[in-house]
């Protein structure tokens, strides 16, 4: 016959009690928290960095339609939409959806530029275009000449 096992009344059995494990599923619910946060603000910022690539794309496009056109084009922004389109001899012939492409917001100091047959921007000054979403933002600037700037 076997021996009896003795049990220390010293002796814990093994397992977590119930405030051990609450303890390390809140501590890691805080760490999933931040995390998420932090993953939803780096969405934002390349949201609104590939908005405004995408904007300065488009100026780029216009400028290079009205030279190869021999027409001036212009580019209208819309903010309440967030759209770009592209306009010439009173005919649309490009619209970008910025708004629903990358879920943000749009603001500007002007709401069109137009480029002449040679490619320059007259009757405007610098246009500042913001796009925001979430916490984040990001600007382009084009000036007369057209040069873009992220």
């Amino acid at each position: 016959m076997l021996p009896a096992m003795r049990t220390s009344p010293l002796r814990r059995p093994h397992g977590f009690t119930l405030i051990e494990v609450l303890l390390v599923v809140t501590i890691m619910g805080l760490v999933a928290l931040i995390g998420i946060c932090e993953l939803q603000h780096f969405l934002d910022r390349i949201a609104t960095r590939d908005a405004v690539r995408d904007a300065g794309a488009e100026v780029a496009r216009a400028r290079d339609e009205a030279v190869a056109l021999h027409t001036p084009v212009s580019l209208r922004v819309d903010t309440t939409a967030a759209t770009l389109e592209l306009l010439a001899r009173g005919t649309s012939f490009g619209r970008m959806a910025l708004g629903d492409a990358h879920g943000v917001a749009l603001s500007t100091t002007r709401d069109s530029i137009v480029f002449d047959v040679r490619g320059l921007g007259y009757g405007l000054a610098n246009l500042t275009l913001v796009a925001r979403r979430g916490g984040s933002s990001d600007t382009l600037v084009v000036s007369r000449l057209g040069r873009v700037r992220y």
